[in-house]
């Protein structure tokens, strides 16, 4: 079906754009991947090569903003090691010379209109992430200013992580930086009282 060949390119479009970014990535590679006909990239993607990623990022991001919006949020070490755990396999992809789709196209090569384009859909998919971040952590008992700046932390932890495992070949970058994190967590908000206001038992 035509929406099933579509869709696996972009899946295919996402795998390589982790492994190889915007400039490494190659239509013979999607092809490949998603098993389509070459008449079937400009017939699905009738703006090349920029529409393709720029849409295959785009699902990513919602993806994605899908896995975090779904972290139980019993309290705020609860959303932490919860989040910790769901992108440590994906960071640990990084050390094999993967990387985030997201994050490949904010520095794509091309003329300024075109990155400036793929630039807002990785935005908009950041912003989407730590939105849906933050309101877990918000459910689960932090103030709104401390759960938005923790969740940028969280994300920002996330995406540094792939580019230092990528270079160390090794998961233990992240390892590091998420003891790090659990812990000032841990000591800073404990169950949520002390960023609410409640009274400590």
């Amino acid at each position: 079906m035509a929406g099933d060949t579509r869709d696996r390119m972009i899946e295919a479009t996402v795998d390589a754009l982790q492994r190889h970014g915007v400039s490494g990535m190659s239509f013979t590679e999607v092809l490949r991947g998603s098993g389509a006909a070459r008449g079937a990239i400009y017939h699905h993607f009738p703006g090349g090569k920029g529409q393709l990623v720029a849409e295959a990022a785009a699902r990513n991001g919602r993806d994605v903003h899908a896995l975090l919006a779904a972290l139980p949020s019993d309290d705020p070490m609860t959303v932490v090691e919860s989040f910790l755990a769901l992108t440590r396999p994906v960071v640990a992809a990084s050390a094999d010379g993967g990387g985030c789709a997201v994050a490949a196209v904010t520095v794509a090569p091309g003329e300024p209109t075109e990155s400036a384009s793929l630039r807002a859909v990785a935005a908009t998919a950041f912003t989407s992430w730590t939105d849906a971040l933050a309101s877990r952590l918000t459910a689960s008992g932090l103030a709104a200013d401390a759960a938005h700046d923790l969740a940028t932390t969280l994300l920002a932890l996330l995406e540094g992580a792939h580019v230092l495992c990528r270079a160390a070949a090794s998961i233990t970058p992240f390892d590091q930086a998420a003891r790090t994190a659990a812990e000032l967590t841990r000591s800073r908000f404990g169950n949520g009282a002390a960023a609410t206001g409640a009274a400590t038992p």
